[in-house]
Formats: structure tokens, C-alpha cells, sequence
């Protein structure tokens, strides 16, 4: 299968119009359009560990949710962190595209991903957005458990979900939760609309210090931008697999590059 139909699946999938105005989705380090590509390689982060595993495995396209080019490149330098890997890329004739916002913002996008993981129903979109190019697009998303659960029991089922060893949270430690909202990544933007909407916890990636003040009777909590997210790797994977069931993909190894010490 050549580079343009792959790259026609994603955006068939995830549109780059539903990008957020400062993100760089799409092709980031391109072959051209008619050129065959010979498996791709799904992380969410570019690495060089990651482009030596694509190198092994002989793909010759990463996909990434996080764009390696999010920042402009004013050189292109192996003594660069990012350039280097740029250089690596075009040395070894892999393209890199990415899915990032628009992603995101996608019906059955990251949100929708991690609510599947959690088992809610009735999932809708947090906040939506005007764009003629998808109905329903917009970021995070808000669903319910068949039934409240304790608020300890929600955060086990949430740390198991997404193998996470602790998560940050500011709760009354007698309420119940039933509704929840999610948002993957720097998702705390979304926690008023999130009250607004009646949940009874905000899960996202990363939040503010003053995003945990004030909640009444919401919880807020992080679980960790890299593990909120994770799970865009095997969405990648689905999308792939049903619009390129021929294309072989695989879903790079990966740690979390912040540590916690206990």
C-alpha cells in the first residue's frame, strides 16, 4: 500500500481541519504520496529508540499522536535532539506522520478510546466544536457506569484501566461516582464544563495545581499525560487495521520518560 492511501485512511478518520489552531498534525518528515510503505511502527511519542525499533522491524512510517515537528526547527543538527532524529528518519528513508489534535477532537477519538477502556455508556462529547468536516467532534468526553461506585473503588478501576502505580486527586472521600468525564493529555481546560455537565469525577492527563481548589462535589484527577494517552497506539492500530487491513502494523514498546519516586 503507498504512503497517500495511508495517510488518506488517518485523515478519513481524524480530518487535520480538527486540529487546534497552535498543533502541526500530519506529515511530519514525508516520502512521496505514491511510495510503498512497508509496515508502520504506532507510538505515541517519536524517540530515537523508537526509529531504531522501526529500523528493525523494517517499517518505513512511524505513527505518532505527539508531533515530533511541534516546534519550528531553526537547524537541523544531530547535535539536536530533535533534528537528530529527523536526520536519522530521512537517512533511513522512514516518514513520520502524526495525529495529534485532530485525533483528539475526532468522533471515537482518545477520549472515546479511554472511555471504552473504563466501561461507560451513553459516552457523548464534553465540548464540542463547530466544524463542517465532522458532527459530533470536540474535545473530552463525559459517560456513565451502569452504577455508582464508591470513590475508592473508581480510582482502583482507573489505575488498573490504565496501569497506573498512583494518581492525583482532590475528592470528598464520601462521595459516589456514576458520571464521569475524561480527557486525555493537558485535558484540566475542560474541568468547568466537566461540573457544568454534571460529573461526578474529571479524569485527565495532566492539571493545574489550581484546578483542584473549588471542585464542590466533582473530583478531579491526573493520572499522568503518557498514560492518559497511551491508548492512541491502539487506536491508531484500529483505524489502520479496518481502513488497511494488508498494511502491517505494530504498536512500539515504550516507558514513560517521569519517574516516580516512592
Amino acid at each position: 500500500m503507498d504512503l497517500g492511501k495511508v495517510i488518506d485512511a488517518l485523515e478519513k478518520f481524524a480530518p487535520l481541519p480538527l486540529q487546534d489552531d497552535y498543533d502541526n498534525s500530519g506529515l511530519q518528515i514525508g516520502l512521496t504520496a505514491g511510495q510503498e510503505v512497508t509496515g508502520a511502527l504506532l507510538c505515541l511519542d517519536v524517540t530515537p529508540a523508537v526509529i531504531d525499533q522501526a529500523i528493525a522491524c523494517g517499517a518505513n512510517l512511524i505513527v505518532s499522536h505527539h508531533p515530533i515537528l511541534f516546534h519550528s526547527l531553526k537547524t537541523v543538527s544531530d547535535s539536536d535532539y530533535t533534528g537528530g532524529m529527523v536526520m536519522k528518519a530521512i537517512k533511513n528513508n522512514i516518514a513520520v506522520y502524526s495525529a495529534h489534535t485532530s485525533l483528539d477532537n475526532a468522533p471515537g477519538g482518545v477520549s472515546y478510546k479511554m472511555a471504552q477502556l473504563l466501561g461507560l455508556q451513553n459516552v457523548k462529547v464534553l465540548d464540542p466544536i463547530c466544524n463542517a468536516v465532522r458532527e459530533n467532534a470536540g474535545s473530552g468526553v463525559v459517560g456513565q457506569w451502569e452504577n455508582a461506585v464508591p470513590l475508592a473503588d473508581a480510582l482502583d478501576r482507573i489505575k488498573r484501566t490504565f496501569s497506573v502505580e498512583c494518581v492525583r486527586y482532590a475528592a470528598s472521600a464520601q462521595m459516589n461516582v456514576k458520571t464521569v468525564a475524561l480527557c486525555g493529555g493537558a485535558g484540566d481546560f475542560l474541568t468547568d464544563k466537566a461540573k457544568a455537565l454534571g460529573a461526578d469525577m474529571f479524569v485527565v492527563g495532566e492539571a493545574h495545581y489550581h484546578r483542584f481548589l473549588g471542585l464542590d462535589s466533582m473530583a478531579l484527577v491526573e493520572i499522568g499525560h503518557y498514560e492518559s494517552e497511551l491508548c492512541s497506539t491502539v487506536l491508531l492500530q484500529d483505524i489502520l487495521h479496518a481502513a488497511c487491513p494488508q498494511l502491517e502494523t505494530r504498536i512500539a514498546h515504550s516507558e514513560c520518560p517521569v519517574r516516580y519516586l516512592k
